[in-house]
């Protein structure tokens, strides 16, 4: 870690009542001591002292400083906070003295970098206060902090508990057989724990699965032949006039995209070209992008023209999204139906969609996957290193039912144990040591 101190506005750089900036690094109460005429310099931590911030005579700003000493910070490091009066030239003038006199000018996320790199908070938790401040909706919200209380971390070294006891267990009758207090394993001991062991990781990736849907949205493409009412139905879920609507077909002939939010739940919309056989060669190219996104959807709304008999188009396209996770949206129940095939019926030029939201909000009232359920992994990266994680351990159950000599099963159990280390942040071998000798006691 270096020894610089760095300073940063931690409130947003518009006019407000008061505005923080933020100093850490080694010695920075004594740094800002220099400029402030209050007296820091021997105050106890987490104590706030009245006073100004000088340029050599001149009065800068009038202001609290917070200090604060020790491990104990967000940062790991001395850190201290002015809290100046909110006007931007003021705040940018406080700050620039703070560059002058030697500070530099912190990076984006270094006080939450510093924060992990000294030990203060782990990966999984600098990257749930990432989310936290990105959240767009209350699930997202709950999950972040969730992960900034450590509740990934819990989880985890739990499995990891459960990993080390084999671990070392093995360990010790490959190196010490003669110790008369040790277990003598055999496969057939070790298979039981390891598949337990598995079962409690494989549960998590399943429930984690669907955490991008709360964090990130909904991605949901709209499909249908040409002139069914994709534009017109985007339009009534936007509310506005994002899509152009008329009645010659091709109109569309690239991607529209907008996002809505119906509760708690965000829809990620993606209006896709008309899907017909057509000799127009720019809207051949966005017929052939809306079939790609089909199968990347994960939602396909597919709209079919309810006014008039299923067409050819109409029906390669219940063929080609028959495997997605599909809501088939009849529409112009405004100009009666003649087609009989099920699915929500609406006007989308009379903005009657409300039988549509009911069912994207039954689908994915993701609250549920949720409610009372601890053990959830946060992003990709995370789940990514667990299911490796379980595959390196499903490597060691299979070698364990083949009777492998328990010393060669141990190098899966590393690599597993290796990525749950990494979930955290951490990737170290030489902890395993610690572990045999702290519950062994070997040596002595």
């Amino acid at each position: 870690m270096n020894d610089d101190i760095i300073v940063a506005i931690a409130t947003s750089r518009l006019e407000a009542a008061i505005s923080i900036i933020r100093l850490s690094g080694k010695d920075c109460i004594a740094f800002v001591q220099e400029f402030f005429t209050g007296k820091i310099l021997n105050k106890a931590s987490h104590t706030i002292t009245y006073g100004y911030i000088k340029d050599g005579e001149q009065k800068i700003d009038e202001v609290l400083v917070n200090i604060y000493r020790g491990k104990r910070t967000f940062s790991g490091e001395e850190m201290v906070e002015i809290n100046c009066h909110g006007g931007v030239y003021i705040t940018q003038k406080v700050l620039n003295l703070c560059l002058k006199k030697g500070a530099r000018m912190a990076e984006h996320g270094e006080f939450s970098k510093r924060a992990f790199l000294n030990g203060r908070i782990d990966l999984s938790q600098a990257e749930a206060i990432s989310d936290l401040i990105t959240a767009k909706n209350d699930y997202a919200t709950e999950l972040a902090l969730k992960g900034i209380q450590g509740n990934i971390s819990h989880f985890i070294e739990d499995l990891r508990e459960d990993l080390i006891q084999i671990i070392t267990q093995i360990e010790v009758n490959i190196d010490y057989p003669e110790y008369e207090d040790v277990e003598e394993l055999t496969a057939d001991s070790l298979l039981p724990k390891s598949q337990s062991l598995q079962k409690k990781m494989n549960h998590i990736i399943e429930s984690s699965k669907n955490v991008h849907l709360l964090k990130d949205g909904i991605s949901t493409v709209i499909i249908g032949k040409p002139n069914v009412g994709k534009s017109s139905l985007l339009n009534a879920l936007l509310n506005e006039d994002k899509a152009i609507v008329t009645d010659i077909a091709g109109t569309t002939r690239d991607i529209v995209e907008g996002t809505i939010r119906l509760d708690n739940i965000i829809l990620n919309m993606i209006d896709t070209a008309g899907i017909r056989d057509t000799d127009d060669i720019v809207e051949n190219i966005g017929v052939h992008k809306s079939k790609e996104l089909i199968h990347k959807a994960d939602l396909v709304l597919l709209v079919i023209d309810g006014s008039a008999p299923l067409s050819k188009e109409d029906e390669e396209l219940l063929e080609l999204s028959k495997d997605t996770q599909r809501i088939i949206v009849v529409n112009k129940k405004d100009q009666g139906h003649n087609i009989d095939i099920e699915g929500i019926s609406i006007s989308a030029r009379d903005n009657d969609i409300d039988a549509l939201i009911q069912e994207i909000k039954k689908r994915f009232e993701l609250g549920q996957i949720t409610a009372g359920q601890e053990d959830i992994l946060a992003n990709a990266r995370q789940i990514q290193l667990l299911q490796r994680a379980s595959e390196s351990l499903d490597n060691a159950i299979i070698a364990m039912k083949n009777q492998v000599p328990t010393d060669l099963i141990v190098t899966d159990l590393y690599d597993s144990w290796e990525n749950l280390k990494e979930i955290l942040g951490e990737r170290a071998k030489e902890d395993l040591l610690d572990e045999l000798f702290k519950r062994f006691c070997i040596g002595k």
